[in-house]
């Protein structure tokens, strides 16, 4: 397996009392190529799992894997896409995609031709001399999974990267990121809110119980790509995630 989340919990504590519970005995593997969902009702720790999972927190117990190699911090094997973009607005597009290159001492040539690579594969090789507040929000979305896929990470990690999108423009990056996938083969963790964007992206759902956050059930979606968000497999995919929601509200 790419990825291992072994027994995972995480408490939070405050000044008196026991604190607050996130998640509890979360366990799970997503295999090399697979592009997962997490989903669950607000609050249940789908953002705390994944951010464990990237070395940006630690867990209370329990232990995160990337090819048998234990997480203890933040990695270049692991590449993070935020909903809030965090390009630096006083960097060309073309030296955000380069900037994690930089970081691992990549030299100047070759990090720019890299940079232009992952550009050109998110369709905005004629932005590379832009600056981020020259761009739509889709187009700095774009931005940002270049930059993280330019250091060639063996997992992606998404949270909730199109929640700040209008509708439109979250559907046609929903079908570009499918394509970016496609074509690079990389093994994905996509947190969202949204079932349908869910059942549109992933070959399995991870949903979650209300807090604290515990697996519910793993969903497989067997419907080919490219996938008719109408189509009754998927109606039926959707009504049973919502259905798992729901009762997950009730599971402590």
């Amino acid at each position: 397996m790419k990825l291992e989340v072994d027994h995972v919990s995480k408490r939070f504590a405050v000044d008196q009392g026991e604190g607050t519970e996130a998640l509890r005995d979360v366990s799970l593997s997503v295999a090399e190529g697979e592009f997962v969902c997490l989903l669950g009702p607000s609050g249940c720790g789908k953002t705390t799992l994944l951010r464990i999972i990237a070395g940006l927190e630690t867990p209370s117990e329990g232990e995160v894997r990337v090819d048998g190699v234990p997480v203890t911090g933040p990695t270049p094997r692991l590449g993070m896409i935020f909903q809030d973009y965090s390009l630096y607005p006083w960097r060309r597009v073309i030296d955000n995609i380069a900037f994690g290159l930089e970081l691992a001492g990549v030299g100047k040539e070759e990090r720019l031709a890299r940079a232009r690579e992952y550009l050109e594969l998110v369709g905005l090789d004629g932005f590379a001399d832009s600056f981020p507040y020259e761009l739509s929000g889709g187009m700095r979305q774009r931005v940002a999974v270049a930059r993280a896929l330019a250091t060639d990470p063996a997992v992606v990690l998404m949270d909730e990267p199109f929640g700040a999108l209008d509708a439109q423009t979250r559907n046609a990056m929903q079908r570009e990121l499918l394509e970016i996938w496609t074509k690079t083969k990389k093994t994905v963790l996509f947190v969202t809110h949204s079932v349908d964007e869910a059942v549109f992206l992933a070959d399995r759902i991870v949903v979650l119980t209300a807090r604290p956050g515990q697996i519910r059930e793993v969903v497989e979606v067997r419907e080919p790509r490219p996938r008719d968000r109408t189509c009754e497999e998927c109606a039926a995919i959707r009504r049973h995630v919502l259905g798992l929601i729901d009762e997950g509200r009730q599971v402590r």
